[in-house]
């Protein structure tokens, strides 16, 4: 029996690398046959990551069945799950994200879920001494998890055990962080291929607040007008994308890296109402500025009100 790892859909780079990372552990460590799975396709950084880092990417899988053995990381909302995932035995959930609620398992299983900035944080203290075994592409997967979902350490969510496990990564793989960050984000902001629809979906997540269904997007960059150039076409499929994957309407977060802050873009009146009432703002157009909000996890999603 080999154990399938893997986080959620619309995999980022902690959802990818985190599954990576445990399915390393699970292998070399306890003796326990795993392999990382995806429940999408990576986004630019994600694929970055795997590249640099010499990994092939993980195979795609479509659903699990009453025969899966699965370990879940970075997420325990079931919406970002494979629609059976409640009929496979679940053994183990690492997390950073609120609990959601609905996962249903066979038996009594291990759950972490700690206030860190990272998935593959925890997993370094759930190693224990046996993360010292942890061979360069390993180590790189996780330093990059990090700088991802820390956003280098401007995201509020940063805690020092993420910095200072990070500042040690990289000091054992002779990296300069601000150096291989900028990498990374430049990577992330390469979104040339990618359509408006995909772009919609690519960091995304379902969320219900009284009632109303929402598709949480955020797309991170360093590279913001490339994407308010494609601002006509982004909002035109906001709509079809809503219909599509069966939500109200989906919320359009771009952030600036650099600038720590957040463009929400509101193409109808539903959009600018849950933007005053969760954010303070007055909206006059369909941009809106969010200055300092960068983290989905912590500024956005317990906010939202309609």
């Amino acid at each position: 029996m080999t154990i399938k790892v893997f986080g959620h859909k619309s995999p980022d780079t902690d959802s990818t690398g985190s599954a990576i990372v445990w399915a390393w552990y699970l292998n070399e460590c306890r003796g326990t046959p795993a392999e990382p799975r995806l429940l999408g396709e990576p986004n630019t950084e994600a694929l970055f990551v795997l590249n640099r880092w010499g990994f092939d990417k993980p195979e795609f899988l479509e659903d699990v069945s009453a025969d899966d053995t699965c370990i879940i990381v970075d997420t325990n909302n079931v919406a970002e799950l494979p629609d059976s995932i409640n009929d496979a035995n679940v053994t183990e959930v690492i997390d950073h994200h609120l609990l959601q609620g609905g996962l249903k398992t066979k038996s009594p299983i291990n759950i972490t879920v700690r206030p860190v900035a990272c998935t593959a944080t925890i997993m370094h203290d759930l190693m224990g001494d046996d993360a010292a075994k942890m061979p360069t592409e390993i180590k790189g997967a996780m330093l990059s998890c990090i700088l991802s979902d820390t956003l280098e350490f401007r995201s509020p969510t940063t805690t020092d055990v993420d910095r200072h496990l990070a500042e040690h990564l990289a000091a054992d793989l002779g990296l300069t962080i601000s150096d291989y960050a900028a990498e990374m984000f430049a990577a992330k902001s390469d979104v040339s291929s990618y359509s408006d629809a995909e772009l919609l979906r690519m960091d995304s997540k379902a969320y219900e607040v009284d009632g109303t269904k929402f598709r949480v997007s955020v797309l991170e960059t360093t590279s913001p007008s490339t994407v308010l150039s494609r601002k006509a076409g982004l909002m035109e499929d906001m709509a079809s994308v809503a219909e599509d994957d069966g939500v109200d309407q989906v919320l359009f977060f771009l952030v600036d890296i650099l600038s720590e802050e957040a463009i929400l873009f509101a193409p109808n009146d539903l959009v600018k109402t849950v933007a005053e009432k969760s954010f303070g703002v007055t909206v006059d157009s369909d941009l809106v500025s969010l200055p300092g909000v960068v983290s989905r996890k912590k500024q956005i999603i317990p906010a939202l009100k309609v």
